[in-house]
């Protein structure tokens, strides 16, 4: 009722008026060369159209009139007809995000949802719509969660989390040798896989651990080994496009944009961010919690020892499985500006299941839900790029940032720092998919590169470390936290608020400071 409410509500007078704007035309008011310049289509937009022609011809929405002369000539929408959509697609989102952010309607009945207001609502034509909901970044995401499916399947995911865990003898290696591999691992596999295999690991060494020394229980190890790992999981995340969903919306709303990095490019802009924020997390502990266990010393490496006889030698299935994701990250790297990054991964799936490894059912069995929330998303994202809502979105938020915020690093820091915040209380899917596309469209009205306002924002999506509804791997490390004998839980919320906050903390700063004002400011972005 609300939304219909909303809907069928009066246009806000200051979107008809930015849909109107032609290309070229100066703002009075601010003196910009155009007022319009964060539209998506901006570059393919001749002068002296505005955003409500161009997005009428562009996507079919004309209507058939007759001239003066009798014959059949196409008529475009009105500014008014073209801003009553931009305005569903505006309350479209908040219901969508609302809904995400609530669980008040199922994730894939959401998606279905945002399809069905694009049609009723005449935003798309049929076609663009399914083209919306089917991106390259759809199919990245759908690709990465079944060849995770292999990874598990096969035993590879417990064969790579014990070869990073060899080197670590003592707690002080743990936290500062395999807590950055461990994160590093996270930026290309999956990180709630990796936290599914390493976490029982560490009860297994917890519970050596107070047998040695002789005493019941202790709670300070625990916070340490579950709150350790799952933040380095949690730090993998701007590594790269394959370490999570959140990060192919960004691909996706980037891409609408006309200006998406290849998978190599966002390696390279993100992946130096994560070894530092896992060593910060792992300092954090070493200084700050470990000092409070009872236990002095720990023997990590008879754990895995005896994990690795448990396992036994490579069997061909997990080499097979090794062989094609070592394949499908080159071709991630070396050709994802004409594969795409869906490409390399369809073929990785089509290997594995040629070789026998996985199997259709394997595929069917990958939880759909997170492919219909970013496949949501994308269309989502589409709809507010083509109608110039997105662009009217950002304008608004620019127009309440202090002064210092409105331009280069201050921007990129304000989209993180919103981010930052709301990740931790929805997914972070949903966090990128509600935010991304009012901070893209921002770049462009401030004239920063679309990549540090894009990757900011993507990038702190990651910092869901105060609750464990912020992440699958919250969760997961959260219910193996207990104590191997009694069944104690050891682990509280309270464990992850206060910790949690802390590392968030560490987040921004090792974000600001080392990313945003560090090497981004001497590795530069294309074209600037």
């Amino acid at each position: 009722v609300a939304f219909l409410g909303v809907v069928l509500g009066p246009t806000p007078r200051a979107l008809i008026e930015l849909l109107s704007v032609t290309k070229g035309t100066p703002d009075p008011t601010t003196a910009a060369p155009d007022p319009i310049l964060g539209y998506a289509e901006y570059r393919r937009m001749t002068p002296g159209q505005d955003i409500a022609t161009y997005y009428s011809q562009k996507y079919g929405l004309d209507r058939d009139a007759t001239s003066e002369d009798g014959s059949s000539v196409k008529v475009p929408l009105s500014v008014e007809e073209a801003a009553g959509r931009a305005k569903v697609v505006l309350v479209l989102i908040a219901v969508s995000a609302l809904f995400w952010a609530t669980g008040a309607m199922p994730v894939g009945v959401t998606a279905l949802f945002v399809g069905v207001v694009l049609y009723l609502f005449g935003i798309f034509k049929p076609d663009d719509i399914a083209q919306a909901f089917a991106k390259d970044a759809v199919i990245f995401i759908f690709g990465v969660l079944a060849l995770s499916k292999a990874i598990t399947k096969t035993g590879f995911d417990r064969r790579l989390g014990l070869l990073l865990l060899a080197p670590a003898k003592n707690l002080t290696l743990l936290l500062l040798v395999f807590i950055p591999l461990f994160s590093v691992t996270c930026s290309f596999v999956s990180e709630h896989a990796m936290v599914a295999f390493a976490m029982p690991l560490f009860v297994m060494v917890y519970a050596g651990a107070i047998r040695t020394a002789g005493i019941k229980k202790d709670r300070a190890l625990m916070v340490v080994f579950a709150l350790s790992l799952c933040f380095a999981a949690n730090s993998g995340g701007p590594g790269s496009p394959a370490a999570g969903g959140r990060n192919a919306i960004m691909v996706g709303i980037l891409a609408d944009y006309g200006i998406a990095p290849t998978f190599g490019q966002w390696v390279l802009y993100g992946l130096p961010m994560v070894p530092v924020m896992a060593v910060a997390v792992g300092l954090y502990f070493l200084l700050f919690v470990a000092p409070k266990a009872e236990v002095g010393t720990l023997n990590v490496a008879a754990a895995v020892r005896r994990a690795a006889e448990k396992i036994g030698p490579m069997t061909r299935a997990e080499h097979i499985t090794a062989t094609v994701l070592v394949l499908v990250i080159v071709l991630w790297i070396t050709c994802s500006g004409w594969l795409g990054m869906g490409g390399p991964v369809i073929l990785g799936l089509v290997l594995l299941n040629i070789f026998r490894v996985l199997a259709w059912k394997d595929i069917a069995g990958i939880h759909w839900e997170v492919v219909a929330l970013y496949a949501g998303a994308s269309a989502i994202g589409k709809a507010l790029a083509a109608t110039g809502a997105a662009l009217y979105m950002a304008q608004s938020f620019v127009g309440i940032l202090p002064e210092f915020m409105t331009g280069g690093s201050g921007l990129a820091i304000a989209s993180s720092l919103a981010t930052g915040v709301l990740t931790n209380f929805m997914s972070d899917g949903a966090t990128v998919a509600a935010i991304g596309p009012i901070t893209v469209p921002m770049a462009s009205i401030a004239e920063v590169h679309p990549w540090m306002i894009g990757l900011s924002t993507a990038f702190a999506s990651s910092f869901a470390h105060m609750l464990i509804i912020g992440t699958p791997s919250n969760a997961l490390a959260f219910a193996m936290a207990k104590d191997p004998n009694t069944g104690e839980q050891l682990v509280t919320l309270g464990d992850f608020a206060k910790h949690g906050a802390v590392v968030l903390v560490l987040s921004f700063a090792v974000l600001w400071l080392w990313v945003i004002l560090g090497y981004w400011s001497w590795l530069g972005f294309p074209g600037t």
